[in-house]
């Protein structure tokens, strides 16, 4: 409620969002209440909503605070979207700030989890973190500011009500300057912070390169840097990677092997670290018509007289031998062709062995197949089969276009 008097001072155009996540029963209808009634006396435009926050954990399996939280910080986006706001602004404070340093600290975090709540993060805004609750409840007092207290907050259920109420009080009975002197000890982890961010970023144009889709870590130019297992971490901590040790096993480990993030994939290749986001469609797969197809790769059909510019991008086959629709498909365990030129069978494992293709390399490779059979290991090699021969009466030229 002070930032919203602050704001409407300043004469911001702002509107207030409210939800209610009925955790309190009538209690979170009457804040409801006094929120939309403070909107509409004050002439701002308020959005309200209510969700049924319990059953929505229940679902996703995730705790209250964690689905209040997602709920809230969406409908935000949503409204942010489609009202064109330049930003969200919360009320966050000292106290917070501190509270969330102690709960990282506990935790155990890296520097990063110990420079507290960002002033700004993308569009969102957090203008009275350098102001105590205390500073904060005095203006109102001041101001005759009203406002309503969650009752939840004086509970000690949770981790941070337990900071809250104990550990904190006991912190600023000890020290009275404890506050002002946790803001300057933040000042300093966040200019500490700015700087090793800093030189992650001279270290990346050094030892990363990006190829297609996926990073690049030339483990040669990184182990000759000092204390470059930390470095590691520090270029890796983004990728949700928490088995750290198995990251520095990887550093010296065999070509083929992986350690996985929620979200990513590590893979070690010679010299080098192959960082790619993980992708949930190798069993997905495509039919193709005598048009081609312009999805998940762009590949162009047509019927010609002659063949002209073969190559790796680019097969002619004998209609004939195809039976449409054509299939495009990731590779399999056990998958075998007729290369092109060669003759017999030969497994796709080893002819993906003698191309020296990474773990990556094997997983993006398209196969344009005819029923179960491989006609081309798209912009590599074609199958022997379905090649031109003097019997050929209609050629067809598959290409692979950019």
């Amino acid at each position: 409620m002070v930032l919203v008097h602050l704001m409407d001072r300043l004469e911001y155009k702002i509107a207030l969002v409210h939800c209610n996540f009925q955790l309190r029963g009538k209690e979170s209808d009457r804040d409801e209440m006094f929120v939309v009634g403070t909107a509409n006396k004050m002439g701002i435009p308020v959005y309200s909503d209510t969700f049924e926050t319990e059953k929505f954990a229940k679902k996703h399996r995730m705790s209250v605070q964690l689905a209040a939280r997602n709920l809230r910080y969406t409908r935000f986006s949503e409204l942010l979207e489609k009202f064109d706001y330049d930003y969200l602004v919360t009320a966050h404070h000292l106290d917070d700030d501190l509270e969330t340093f102690l709960i990282n600290l506990s935790r155990g975090t890296g520097l990063k989890g110990l420079t507290g709540i960002p002033k700004k993060n993308n569009k969102i805004i957090r203008p009275l973190l350098h102001f105590s609750k205390e500073e904060i409840i005095s203006y109102a007092r001041k101001e005759n500011i009203l406002w309503r207290e969650d009752s939840s907050n004086d509970t000690d259920d949770y981790v941070r009500n337990n900071l809250r109420h104990h550990v904190i009080p006991s912190l600023k009975e000890s020290n009275i300057g404890f506050l002002k002197n946790y803001a300057t000890t933040r000042s300093h982890l966040q200019a500490a912070q700015r700087l090793l961010e800093d030189y992650a970023t001279l270290v990346q144009r050094l030892v990363i390169e990006e190829k297609d889709d996926s990073l690049h870590f030339d483990l040669i130019k990184l182990q000759g840097l000092p204390n470059y297992k930390d470095l590691l971490f520090l270029l890796l901590s983004d990728f949700g990677f928490t088995s750290w040790p198995d990251i520095q096993k990887l550093v010296s480990a065999e070509t083929g092997k992986r350690v996985f993030s929620s979200s990513h994939r590590l893979l070690k290749n010679r010299g080098t670290l192959i960082l790619s986001q993980i992708t949930t469609n190798s069993d997905v797969s495509y039919e193709v018509s005598k048009d081609g197809i312009k999805t998940p790769i762009n590949l162009t059909i047509t019927e010609v007289d002659f063949i002209d510019d073969a190559g790796a991008d680019i097969i002619f086959a004998d209609e004939e031998k195809l039976h449409f629709p054509l299939v495009l498909r990731r590779w399999q365990e056990g998958d075998v062709f007729y290369p092109f030129g060669m003759q017999g069978k030969k497994k796709l494992s080893k002819f993906f062995k003698d191309e020296k293709y990474s773990q990556l390399d094997k997983e993006r490779q398209w196969l344009l197949c005819n029923g179960n059979d491989i006609l081309w290991v798209v912009g590599k090699r074609m199958d022997e089969r379905f090649k031109i021969t003097e019997e050929t009466r209609t050629i067809l030229k598959i290409a692979l276009e950019s």
